[in-house]
């Protein structure tokens, strides 16, 4: 795989995401100086490669009378993977049906995977959650037995990644600011990719069963690398090349920031009552419906072998409700069905 840099890609994602990772938690603890820092947690997997989650969580209670903590965030995660391993036949088949070029390796094969994955959840029901990943992923011939994971010839590679917002209350204005941000970050990198990814996102996260969307969308992408991709025409204006999809990642990832940190510091202190709390935490119960039904990175991370499912379920909330044929958002004209229409409808933002 070509790249212009001395660095084999699989480093030069490490050490941005690296990077990226202590930007992002720093831009939290910064605006929230007096919160507990995020929790670093480093971690080694036996069958190969490292991470690093940092975690925000404030103390259970004691009681239940007690206030609750005055912090901006509730819940939260920026997490780094970097792994490596092997891929058995079954696996690579199923890889077959998105990347053609990928030979049908009967012995199986290696892989490295590298990502950065974040999901916070804000204290105030109008701070709207948000959720954001970034990864690379390739495939080598299997080396022989002791030898360097990266030594083998790559034979496959792809980039992922997007991220995308989920509010309990509608506020246009922080919609516009988050998708125009995202879309500023994007046309640089072709035409055509801002329009193919916010669609994409507006279709990834959706509730079949609900029927609606999980947010108010975002960008979403998988598996783009120089072969022609079915959410593209194959003279679409987009990056192809491992540098400009690269380049295209970094982009996304400095976005994310800019994109959130304005919207967040908006709306953290904002008065909420017993009322709106309720609905948030019942919203909440619509991500954890998508992220253990319908998403597939949580899957994907659960049934790896040596996965670290602490890290993997970081993405819930700490707290969400459910309630049996609620009357929440069916009022119309109400603030709660406001957000559900453009749930069931979305919107161009930007």
């Amino acid at each position: 795989m070509a790249s212009s840099s001395s660095k084999p890609m699989r480093q030069q994602v490490e050490e941005y995401i690296s990077a990226l990772q202590e930007d992002i938690v720093a831009a939290f603890e910064n605006i929230d100086p007096n919160a507990p820092a995020f929790k670093r947690d480093a971690w080694l997997r036996a069958q190969g490669g490292r991470g690093v989650s940092c975690v925000f969580a404030t103390p259970a209670p004691d009681d239940s009378a007690s206030p609750p903590p005055q912090t901006m965030l509730e819940k939260g995660g920026v997490n780094i993977s970097i792994v490596h391993g092997f891929l058995p036949p079954q696996a690579i088949k199923q890889m077959r049906s998105d990347h053609s070029s990928l030979p049908d390796m009967q012995d199986g094969a290696s892989f490295f995977a590298a990502g950065l994955s974040l999901v916070i959840h804000p204290r105030n029901p109008h701070a709207p959650t948000v959720h954001a990943n970034w990864r690379y992923f390739e495939v080598t011939e299997k080396g022989a037995e002791g030898a360097d994971p990266g030594s083998g010839k790559v034979v496959a590679w792809w980039f992922g990644g997007g991220s995308d917002l989920t509010p309990s209350y509608l506020y246009e204005e922080d919609a516009r600011h988050f998708h125009g941000t995202l879309k500023a970050a994007c046309d640089p990198h072709g035409a055509d990719v801002h329009p193919a990814l916010k669609k994409w996102c507006d279709e990834y996260f959706f509730l079949p069963h609900r029927g609606e969307a999980r947010g108010v969308g975002g960008l979403f992408y998988d598996d783009l690398c120089a072969e022609p991709h079915k959410r593209f025409a194959d003279d679409a204006a987009r990056p192809r090349t491992p540098d400009t999809l690269f380049a295209f990642m970094r982009s996304m990832g400095d976005a994310f920031v800019p994109s959130y940190i304005p919207i967040l510091t908006r709306r953290a202190s904002a008065p909420a009552s017993a009322h709106e709390r309720r609905w948030q935490l019942l919203r909440r119960g619509r991500y954890v419906e998508f992220n253990l039904v319908y998403d597939r990175g949580t899957k994907f991370g659960l049934l790896t072998p040596g996965a670290r499912i602490e890290s993997i379920l970081m993405s819930l909330p700490e707290t969400a409700r459910w309630e049996y044929m609620t009357e929440m958002g069916s009022e119309e004209g109400s603030e709660e069905w406001k957000v559900l229409d453009v749930l069931k409808h979305p919107r161009e933002w930007a």
